[in-house]
């Protein structure tokens, strides 16, 4: 079996667990994380039928999206923006989710202004608290999302997290819990430029306990293109 004919099996296998999962019930977008994937890879998940691309990296992302890495899906950026990134970013995406705090919100808002565009969002939520990862704390989530209502260049599409590694299977399974019930709660509110469209979650080691718990997007990299030799 070729690479490109082993992606588009695991991308098969994936989704035949996506549907199993939330018994066939709804659409799950499937986000290839493409972190120290080369545009060969890459184009090769996105013929096999991915709904997205997501970059960590942005200056990993600049350089494949020259190369045209990505054509003909759109492109996510999924991980910690720096401030001082935010114009080399905004507009070049389809889709931040990474978003977790006011000052950036601001920064991405006047960029998109400027641009002349509305750049979609996401809330990332440190749903478990860990204090190396970014994320706004949950209960700090409606503050931030009213600030979001002020900034008319851009629009929040819902929440993402990146919860605890895996140790043994379903442990992650209460903060998807807790994300899905954030999602619930702040979609039945009222705000301006906030729709609780996507609730990004669930990674290789967990992504079927998350669609089980409401996930319909997850981003996965190494059950795709295997694992990652750093």
């Amino acid at each position: 079996m070729t690479d490109v004919d082993q992606i588009a099996d695991n991308i098969r296998t994936i989704r035949g667990n996506i549907a199993a999962a939330c018994g066939g019930d709804r659409a799950v977008l499937l986000v290839a994380a493409t972190k120290m994937n080369e545009p060969a890879r890459i184009r090769a998940a996105i013929a096999a039928g991915v709904d997205a691309c997501g970059e960590n990296k942005v200056q990993e992302f600049l350089e494949k999206d020259a190369l045209g890495a990505y054509d003909g899906c759109p492109k996510h950026f999924i991980g910690h923006l720096q401030r001082n990134k935010v114009n080399k970013i905004v507009g070049k995406v389809d889709l931040i989710q990474s978003v977790d705090s006011e000052a950036l919100l601001t920064l991405i808002d006047r960029r998109a202004a400027a641009l002349g565009i509305v750049q979609d969002i996401l809330i990332e939520v440190s749903v478990a608290g860990e204090a190396q990862k970014s994320g706004i704390a949950p209960a700090a989530l409606p503050a931030l999302l009213h600030a979001a209502s002020r900034c008319a260049a851009l629009r929040v599409r819902g929440l993402m997290c990146v919860p605890p590694i895996v140790v043994d299977g379903g442990t992650n399974r209460p903060y998807f819990a807790l994300m899905q019930q954030l999602f619930v709660d702040n979609r039945s509110k009222k705000y301006d430029n906030v729709f609780m469209d996507f609730l990004s979650m669930g990674m290789t080691d967990d992504y079927e306990d998350a669609v089980a718990e409401g996930a319909n997007m997850v981003r996965i990299g190494s059950a795709i293109f295997g694992q990652r030799h750093y």
